[in-house]
This record gives C-alpha cells, sequence and structure tokens, in this order.
C-alpha cells in the first residue's frame, strides 16, 4: 500500500507510538489522519483531525466507522498494560482489562472498519503488537503477554479473512519503545518515530509481519531454541 495520498485511523493517537504514527504517515504523504483518542482533547498534534474513540465500547466503534467513510489505513495502537503475577488476586480482572482493549479493541475496529476499507479499494490494517505477543516476563507481563498473545492470532485470522476484499494486515512486534508504558524499563529502547517508520516502510513494501527491533528479532530465533525461549525466563 502506497502511504502517500492514504487516509488513516490511528488509535491511542494522543500519546506515544500513536502520536508517532500520525507525525510519520502526515511526514510521508498522507492525505489526512484521523487521531482518535478517548478524550480527544487531548490530541495535540498539528495537522490530524481529533476523532473520540473508545475501542472498548462498540457502540462507538461502529459509530466512528459511519461516519469515517473515506479510511484507506487503519492503525490499530490503543493499548494498556497492567503488570503483575498471574497468582495475584486480581489478576483475572487485570486480564479482562487488557483483553478488552489490547485484542478485543483491534478485533471490533478491524470488523467495523473492514467494509469501509473494502470500498475504497482494500487498503491495509496495521496492527500494533509486542515481543511480548510470543514471550512472558515471570510475575511481571502474564496477564499483558496473555492479551497480547491473543491479539497476534486474532491478527492472523483477521489477514487470511480480509485478503478475500483486497486487504492487507501488517503485525508489528517490537520490544521496549521509548514511551510512558516503558518509562520504568532499563533497557536499550526503540524511538516510537522509528518504530512508525519502519512499520510504515514494511507495509508499502507488502510485509505481513514485521520485527521492528534486534530484541524481537532474538526472541523469534529462541522459537528454535532447545529449551524454547517462551518456555520459561525467570525475572
Amino acid at each position: 500500500m502506497n502511504i502517500h495520498g492514504s487516509i488513516a485511523l490511528v488509535t491511542g493517537a494522543n500519546r506515544g507510538l500513536g502520536a508517532a504514527f500520525a507525525r510519520v504517515l502526515l511526514a510521508n504523504g498522507a492525505a489526512k489522519v484521523y487521531a482518535a483518542a478517548r478524550d480527544p482533547s487531548s490530541v495535540k498534534q498539528a495537522g490530524v483531525v481529533p476523532v473520540q474513540l473508545d475501542v472498548t465500547k462498540p457502540d462507538q466503534v461502529a459509530a466512528l466507522a459511519r461516519d469515517l467513510r473515506d479510511v484507506t489505513l487503519v492503525v490499530n495502537n490503543a493499548g494498556v498494560f497492567e503488570p503483575g503475577p498471574l497468582l495475584a488476586p486480581q489478576s483475572a480482572d487485570a486480564l479482562m482489562r487488557q483483553m478488552e482493549v489490547n485484542a478485543l479493541g483491534p478485533l471490533r475496529v478491524v470488523q467495523a472498519f473492514a467494509p469501509v476499507l473494502a470500498a475504497n479499494g482494500g487498503s491495509a490494517v496495521i496492527n500494533m503488537l509486542s515481543v511480548l505477543s510470543w514471550l512472558t516476563l515471570a510475575n511481571v507481563s502474564g496477564t499483558y503477554s496473555a492479551s497480547k498473545a491473543a491479539a497476534w492470532a486474532l491478527s492472523n485470522g483477521l489477514r487470511q479473512e480480509l485478503k478475500a476484499q483486497g486487504t492487507e494486515l501488517l503485525s508489528v512486534h517490537a520490544g521496549f519503545i521509548d514511551t510512558d508504558m516503558a518509562s520504568g524499563v532499563q533497557m536499550p529502547k526503540t524511538s516510537p518515530d522509528d518504530v512508525a517508520r519502519i512499520a510504515l516502510e514494511a507495509l508499502q513494501a507488502g510485509q505481513s509481519e514485521v520485527l521492528v527491533d534486534d530484541i524481537s528479532r532474538q526472541v523469534r530465533q529462541g522459537f528454535s531454541a532447545s529449551p524454547a525461549i517462551y518456555l520459561g525466563t525467570g525475572a
């Protein structure tokens, strides 16, 4: 897909990686960028069109798809992270909250916008995933990793179904990104603008999945190790 002239919807676009996607889209010639956030007044990026969207509210997702009939690219970026051990009493509630945003949110958005994308020539979807789609950090990322693993599986299924209408789906895996979500992590981080740039380059190249940094590539390679990396990392 060619980014130049595209009309994009970016979820979670008020800060961090979402704001970076909006910037990089505009820099690469996108004709319009809808910047979605629960509170559209929190969107400060110049040149975008702020819109209200809570991906956990199906009626709001459906209404936005009815209003934005010109969208040719959907970037599912909205996400939440709640750290903690799986054996903690509150972990089931934390899992449900993260599933609502990280897995069901992108599914709802793709379902709602698929007819719009089909009507506009097929177009494309970018689903922002994580290296933690494949890896669980003990006592830290159990519920988040479960939600992102579900999002990865859903992305793989949606990609196959969207092919029939000519819509591409790109899954983006990254390690630690230099945003508020990873502010407490003392490890190398990739700038959000670089993540967005690499993702858009991969989309234009027709890729279905992209690993944007060394961490995601190393974890993927660790699938074939013995024992496989996902079987236990310690913490």
